[in-house]
């Protein structure tokens, strides 16, 4: 005869209703069952939580884990084992692998690649083209959908929707959000005379913010035309930021710890190609203009836009270095360093990270540590210092740019369907990862 519990923890320090309160969790068949203090009922495991503090998992929204295609670089299982190390408990995986996701049957390949592979839970996105954006009904009811992604500027892989009527039929014709890489191909192809081979500070100059505010503006007002809803990711300019204030009726933002952390040029003369990313890493005023969106209201979560490339590449001379960096694994402690500074409330940064996500997306039964909701749970210990480091890092790229930064909180379990995948800091060989549902 089983316990009643699969798992309780006990003493922990819990993040409910905006607060922290010390109360004992108990979990069954992968739902929180009971929130209670002094729970002595029957478990199959019993985990002393006591000096620890557990919040609701972090839902990455932004991931590019390379599979299939560029699996040197990244896989699901890799990139979904440096999530957990993070106490990443879901993630957001983009459609730019090789071959892109941009039809069911290739959707579906994605789904049969990370069955029983991941270490987190997933979803993904439908990769939006010049020749689908007239079929993207298919998405309607399609298992572990997130949503469409379009990218409207070349990034990395072969995905680009660049004419503005394919643009404005993706955003009319999807049935679900569509998330968009915001930056002007037209203007880009235009602005090449200004990469300096050898500079990488000519990245932000290529990739200005006229840029990324023409194709902002575009799809607000395409947005708006057909009343679908957008979500503009990694969004880097203040401009952007400022415009998109009175569009939140119809447009949500996703910004990224890489453009409220590091600015230009002082973190091109540190790190050169490993800060290279699209868009790109801009100057201090934009880095304020951010925060002051991040603080108003104005975004509504934080994504990592975990985009790995491996050491030798990235050392190659600028423009052949390609553009992005990890952050899957730091994403939760980058925020929580900027909670330590004084820069943003503990409570914004769990909406930003657990509760936006699932509210924006419709995931279900996810973001809150409420009874009847899923087991995901991040947990820390907030009295212990750490230091990212490369070696840390396990993600297949092996490295961070963030290899040095301290914080005085340590990432300590993460539990994943009321599973432990991680605990002490280290992975149980175990993958719970289970697609995302979506209301």
């Amino acid at each position: 005869m089983s316990n009643k519990y699969s798992l309780l923890i006990k003493n922990a320090e819990c993040y409910i209703d905006q607060n922290l309160i010390l109360t004992d969790i108990a979990i069954k068949d992968n739902i929180i069952s009971k929130i209670s203090e002094n729970i002595d009922d029957s478990a199959d495991r019993i985990l002393d939580a006591k000096g620890l503090s557990i919040f609701p998992g972090i839902v990455d929204t932004q991931v590019h884990f390379r599979e299939p295609g560029n699996t040197k670089k990244e896989n699901l299982e890799s990139g979904s084992k440096s999530a957990v190390l993070g106490g990443v408990t879901s993630v957001f995986e983009m459609p730019n692998t090789s071959p892109p996701t941009d039809s069911p049957e290739r959707f579906q390949q994605k789904l049969d690649l990370a069955k029983d592979r991941m270490h987190c839970n997933y979803a993904f996105y439908y990769g939006a083209t010049e020749n689908n954006s007239v079929n993207l009904d298919v998405t309607k009811n399609l298992e572990g959908c997130c949503g469409v992604k379009m990218f409207v500027g070349s990034s990395t892989g072969n995905l680009l929707v660049k004419e503005d009527k394919y643009i404005e039929q993706v955003i009319k014709n999807s049935p679900r959000i569509v998330s968009v890489h915001s930056e002007d191909e037209n203007m880009l192809e235009a602005n090449k005379d200004k990469i300096i081979e050898g500079d990488v500070k000519t990245h932000y100059v290529w990739r200005n913010v006229e840029t990324a505010m023409s194709s902002t503006k575009k799809l607000a007002n395409y947005a708006k035309n057909h009343n679908k809803r957008v979500h503009i990711l990694h969004i880097s300019t203040k401009d952007e930021m400022e415009f998109l204030r009175d569009y939140k009726d119809i447009v949500s933002v996703e910004v990224i710890p890489n453009h409220l952390s590091l600015f230009a040029p002082d973190c091109y003369d540190k790190k050169g190609t490993f800060v290279q990313m699209n868009p790109p890493v801009r100057e201090k005023e934009h880095m304020d203009g951010i925060w002051k969106g991040v603080l108003d209201g104005t975004v509504d979560v934080i994504g990592s836009d975990h985009a790995p490339h491996t050491i030798e590449e990235k050392l190659q001379t600028y423009p052949a270095s390609p553009s992005g960096m990890p952050g899957v694994q730091t994403i939760f402690l980058l925020m929580l360093k900027h909670f330590f500074d004084g820069k943003i409330e503990l409570s914004k940064v769990i909406s930003l990270l657990s509760e936006n996500p699932c509210k924006l997306f419709g995931i279900e039964k996810r973001g809150f540590i409420q009874e009847g909701f899923y087991a995901d749970l991040t947990v820390v210990d907030m009295n212990k210092e750490f230091v990212i480091t490369n070696d840390w890092i396990a993600s297949n790229c092996k490295w961070t740019p963030y290899d040095g930064w301290k914080l005085p909180a340590t990432p300590t379990g993460t539990i994943v369907n009321g599973n432990v995948s991680v605990w002490d800091g280290k992975l149980v060989e175990t993958k719970y990862g289970k697609p995302l549902k979506f209301s």
